[in-house]
């Protein structure tokens, strides 16, 4: 795929600016999750890399918006959906779907 400025626009937009969609999928596909390890988990499942302090800024607006919650377990804070989050991720999915069938 060529490299114009419209698709890293769109890559831009489709990534980084959605960052919480990803998050959301890694948390409901896992049952919980641990942020450290997250900016290498994103390039592995999801092909971009965020940085560690902008995947922290969305976990804590998500949980703000109570898509999700967090515990701590031992040292370690863990984040896990919440049912409004997966409700959240459902409605997302299938706005994506419609937009696919419509391009």
């Amino acid at each position: 795929m060529q490299e114009v400025r419209p698709i890293r626009r769109l890559k831009r937009h489709l990534t980084i600016e959605n960052l919480w969609l990803y998050l959301l999928s890694l948390i409901k596909e896992r049952g919980k999750i641990y942020a450290y390890n997250l900016p290498e988990e994103i390039e592995q499942e999801f092909f971009f890399r965020p940085s560690r302090v902008m995947i922290y800024i969305v976990l804590n607006r998500l949980e703000d918006e109570k898509l999700i919650s967090s515990e701590m377990e031992e040292k370690r804070k863990y984040y896990k959906m919440t049912k409004k989050g997966r409700k959240t991720l459902e409605d997302a999915k299938e706005y994506f779907s419609l937009l696919a069938e419509r391009l």
